[in-house]
């Protein structure tokens, strides 16, 4: 009568066990899958963007490679750059890539004189545009970045012009040395990005950046394997600018 007490105890702890083990398990697997799906429902996007053109070979090899590869991108163009390459900026439009303003000098004693030489440097650069193709861009990248450049009082003036800032959180060493190999681009445009659900990649497309145009494709079908959507920028994209001086 005792062993048949023992028994029984003994079956029931055992049962009482492989109850909770198998309720653990059902209880990870479905979080597991819970996580899984919020993650795939984040939309995962890169906005390509490149400084310092229109140049004539490097901005046309640069867009050939997007148009193979049925991207788009966003192009800063410098406006004295514009005059004898309007073909380009031309092109740039027609095939639905987005333009904004990355000054008309691109000297920095000049574009940061004061407030009012810079928004004059971006509003020149505008009616380059406008002469060529009929539209008045007001998305805008500082030369360098704003950090140390945006003030409130700049700010403000920019948005009273409706202009729009954009930064990024993603960069190539391309615009400082024009001789980085193109598998060290490729590495630099592929590291781990402050924010990897929304990549804000700067590039440059200046008649120096023939590298550029060598890791481009490698750098856009790394993306596409991850499942990314190629943006581009304009007004309705809400602006990404670093902090604002004191």
């Amino acid at each position: 009568m005792k062993t048949n007490n023992k028994m029984s105890l003994f079956l029931i702890s055992f049962l009482l066990i492989v109850s909770i083990l198998f309720s653990c398990i059902m209880q990870a697997n479905s979080y597991t899958s819970v996580k899984a799906s919020s993650n795939s429902d984040v939309e995962k996007i890169i906005y390509l963007t490149f400084d310092d053109g229109p140049s004539t070979n490097v901005t046309n090899k640069i867009l050939d490679t997007l148009k193979q590869e049925n991207v788009k991108a966003t192009f800063f163009v410098v406006g004295y750059k514009i005059p004898g390459r309007e073909d380009v900026l031309k092109r740039i439009y027609n095939e639905g890539h987005s333009i904004g303003l990355h000054t008309y000098t691109h000297v920095y004693k000049k574009v940061y004189a004061s407030d009012a030489d810079f928004i004059n440097e971006m509003d020149k650069t505008c009616g380059e545009i406008k002469n060529v193709i009929g539209i008045e861009p007001k998305i805008i990248r500082f030369p360098s970045g704003s950090k140390s450049h945006l003030s409130k009082n700049l700010l403000e003036n920019l948005h009273a012009n409706n202009y729009k800032i954009y930064d990024w959180n993603l960069c190539l060493s391309d615009g400082i040395d024009y001789n980085t190999k193109s598998n060290k681009l490729y590495k630099e445009a592929t590291r781990k990005c402050i924010n990897p659900n929304k990549i804000f990649l700067l590039m440059h497309c200046d008649a120096k950046n023939k590298n550029t145009c060598e890791s481009l494709e490698s750098i856009i079908k790394y993306y596409k394997n991850l499942d990314y959507h190629f943006k581009t920028i304009t007004s309705d994209t809400p602006e990404y600018y670093f902090r604002i001086k004191k």
